[in-house]
């Protein structure tokens, strides 16, 4: 090899060792901080290749959402009652520099330090709510609370906190046992209440039908009793007309009348003259007629 060609290629090498030191690439899915000796001089890189000084330091970090998992953190209620929380964070990156400076760009020490803030925010929300009203709350006006007091002590962080789930709240099995029974009782009052209610309508229904049913027999038999009065003078002008015709035919078919409902019946006894007037038509059927 030519001693010409040795500085050449000491000269080629030294300058791709520096362009190798003074470049850098951020991709899509992080964010970059350029330090020197110590100072933050640049933050906000876009995804692509970027030049520094070859004593400059690059600290990358992910950008997307991240997602923090606890379990089994103890909370008290306003009734010092006891409650089991699972839940999890969903945060991201919002200010690099801001970010650097809070947590040295670690992200075990950023979900380190969302965590207790996210426990302070659900230990507040807890503290202001008995055990009934967690219970019966709508869960997410409840993750509502916490998210917003989060979300303002995260922006210190240089952090985002995009959400904040309960997955679950469970009791200790003392504390179980204790409202299982006050949820009994509670729900047997309603169920009482309700039965006191339904037993309170259905008196006024049965006395609203009964007395219905007395106004419509009361009219049934009114109308019937017109009807009826109705048909007998109807009847009586028809018989007196009939009879009126034929006065002895009448008194003939009064005396048979008289002799059905007076005769033949067994163990009656009937003492009567025998020339009373009730056996006219037996002695002599065709009296009438010749009168």
């Amino acid at each position: 090899m030519s001693t010409r060609l040795i500085p050449m290629l000491v000269t080629i090498a030294l300058v791709l060792l520096l362009a190798l030191t003074s470049l850098f690439t951020v991709s899509e899915t992080e964010l970059a901080v350029r330090t020197q000796f110590g100072a933050i001089i640049g933050a906000d890189y876009e995804p692509g290749l970027h030049w520094k000084l070859p004593w400059d330091q690059i600290t990358k970090f992910d950008r997307r959402i991240l997602t923090q998992n606890y379990q089994g953190e103890t909370f008290l209620t306003n009734d010092n009652r006891r409650l089991i929380v699972d839940f999890y964070i969903k945060w991201r990156v919002s200010n690099p520099a801001l970010y650097y400076k809070a947590t040295g760009g670690k992200e075990d020490s950023a979900a380190e330090r969302l965590s207790e803030i996210v426990k302070d925010g659900i230990k507040t929300v807890m503290a202001q709510r008995t055990l009934g009203q967690i219970v019966s709350a709508e869960r997410a006006a409840v993750t509502g609370e916490m998210l917003g007091g989060a979300s303002r002590s995260a922006i210190a962080l240089g952090t985002e906190i995009v959400d904040v789930r309960v997955q679950r709240i469970d009791m200790p099995e003392e504390v179980s046992t204790r409202v299982f029974e006050q949820m009994k009782q509670y729900f047997a009052k309603i169920a009482n209440r309700l039965r006191a209610e339904g037993q309170s309508q259905a008196t006024a229904i049965r006395a609203d039908a009964e007395r219905k049913q007395t106004e419509i027999i009361a009219n049934a038999e009114r109308e019937a009793l017109r009807i009826e009065g109705a048909g007998a003078a109807q009847a009586t002008d028809i018989y007196s007309h009939a009879y009126s015709s034929s006065p002895e035919f009448y008194a003939f078919y009064r005396s048979l009348q008289a002799y059905t409902n007076s005769l033949g019946t067994n163990g009656d006894v009937l003492v009567l003259s025998p020339d009373s007037d009730f056996f006219k038509y037996f002695k002599d059927p065709g009296r009438g007629s010749r009168r």
